[in-house]
Parts: C-alpha cells; sequence; structure tokens
C-alpha cells in the first residue's frame, strides 16, 4: 500500500471510530460472531477482508481459544437447490485493491465445538491467518441480535452435511 494510502485510510477510520484493523495490506472491518442459540456447539465470524495492496493474498486459516476446531466454510448449492456447508481448505482469495466478504450464507469462519456459550455483548479473540500479510489478531464482538444481510440470497434450506461439531477430527 503506498504511504499516502494507509495514512487516508487509517485517518479515516479513526474519525469515523471504526476501529479496522491491519495486517500488511490486509484491512478487515465490520467483523461479528454469532451462535444460533446460547447452547449451540457451533458458531461463525463474518467480516470485509479488504486488501489495500497491489498484491493478490489469501486467508489461509483461523484460530481460536473459543473452539475445539476453527476451520474456513463456505455454503454450496446441491443439484436438489439445498445449501450444504463444507470447509474450504484452500482459504478465500482477497484480490489485489479489492476485498472479499466473509458473510451469512456464504463464506465464512466457522466455530465447531464451541468451548463456552458466545454471549450477547462479549468479545471473542480470533487470530487470521493470511497466505502474505501473515497473522492478524482479531477481536470480534458477539452480535446475537445483528440480521443477515442477504443481498437477494434464497437460504432458506441449509444442510451442514458430514460435519462433525464438537468432535475432533
Amino acid at each position: 500500500m503506498k504511504p499516502m494510502t494507509f495514512f487516508a485510510a487509517a485517518a479515516t477510520a479513526v474519525m469515523l471510530g471504526a476501529g479496522p484493523l491491519f495486517a500488511g495490506d490486509i484491512m478487515v472491518r465490520d467483523a461479528y460472531v454469532r451462535s444460533s442459540t446460547p447452547n449451540s456447539v457451533t458458531g461463525a465470524a463474518f467480516m470485509m477482508l479488504m486488501n489495500h495492496g497491489d498484491t493478490d493474498d489469501r486467508l489461509i486459516a483461523a484460530r481460536s481459544d473459543v473452539a475445539e476446531r476453527v476451520e474456513l466454510h463456505t455454503h454450496i448449492e446441491d443439484a436438489n437447490g439445498v445449501m450444504k456447508m463444507r470447509e474450504v481448505e484452500d482459504g478465500f482469495a482477497v484480490p489485489a485493491a479489492g476485498k472479499h466478504a466473509l458473510e451469512r450464507g456464504g463464506d465464512h469462519v466457522m466455530f465447531m465445538g464451541l468451548k463456552q456459550p458466545l454471549v450477547q455483548g462479549k468479545e471473542i479473540t480470533v487470530t487470521l491467518t493470511f497466505e502474505k500479510a501473515g497473522e492478524m489478531q482479531v477481536t470480534i464482538p458477539v452480535d446475537l441480535k445483528r440480521k443477515p444481510n442477504h443481498e437477494g440470497k434464497d437460504h432458506g434450506s441449509m444442510d451442514h452435511g458430514t460435519m462433525k461439531h464438537g468432535e475432533d477430527g
């Protein structure tokens, strides 16, 4: 990222109180985490990944102490129109001068085997690992009340497939 571009982005963030985080040229914005219910064994984190550099990067891993396993997941529609959640082992591309949304009904960070409830108003710590930018520790608020923004997507039918919630392996 060019020095003036970085300064302008950082200054804007401070003025707006938005609190984005940077690792190299990667910025994380508007992150939140939620679970289905207070007793859920799974949860998910959503955020906007922005690449302010001139080289493509990739989110390749995530980890957190709140769950037994943390994986990068997406939803894929099968031949019957049912959405199925699947791990994305090679991660998510974040194009140069572009962005990649981790959002409900799409790509996301999946927490499996929660060790504690995700409590409204609390925060969790997640370490994101990027192929080029390296590691970024992000403090993410738990927001169980946030409404999904599907932008016209229909995700009424969802099957978690063969995921082993709360089990090692």
